[in-house]
């Protein structure tokens, strides 16, 4: 099994429980401290980051300027909307990846300030672990909302246990 199949394995794994978690959002600024982000804009996050892997697969580098300011949705339909879109191109660019391009090395840069080099293998792996910390976020979120969270590996407190 190559790197990428089985990138693809966790990469539909992810997904399919992200999407669970995404489905109970109610959009809102709601913040659980001043230095969080907005419950809709973590949300709009959590939903775009698998179409990362595009940037990560495409080209040897990606630069994001200084001034970058993400759309925020404003409905779940949105918001559920964007992440099957984001889903679907993540997948492509994964599917269509090889061995040879993850070992290649790969650019980020942010503004004139920032600049990390590391192996394509790092960078879509960090994509995945990015997903599931802000994923992880967004169910603190919700808890504190007393939305029901589902569970992501096993049952949560939520469901009913049989």
């Amino acid at each position: 099994m190559t790197l990428c199949q089985t990138l693809t394995m966790d990469f539909d794994i992810e997904m399919k429980q992200t999407r669970l978690l995404l489905e109970r959002v109610e959009l809102s600024s709601f913040k659980p401290h001043e230095k969080s982000m907005a419950l809709d804009y973590l949300a709009t996050h959590v939903a775009e980051l698998p179409s990362w892997f595009k940037y990560g697969l495409e080209s040897t580098s990606f630069h994001l300027p200084e001034d970058f300011k993400m759309d925020i949705v404003t409905t779940k339909e949105d918001l559920l909307n964007l992440f099957d879109k984001s889903v679907e191109t993540g997948r492509e660019w994964i599917a269509k990846a090889t061995d040879e391009d993850m070992a290649q090395d790969w650019t980020f840069t942010y503004g004139e300030h920032f600049k990390m080099v590391q192996p394509r293998t790092e960078f879509i792996r960090g994509i995945v672990n990015h997903l599931i910390h802000h994923r992880a976020q967004l169910g603190v979120y919700l808890r504190l909302q007393n939305v029901p969270i589902p569970g992501m590996y096993g049952p949560s407190a939520d469901d009913v246990w049989k």
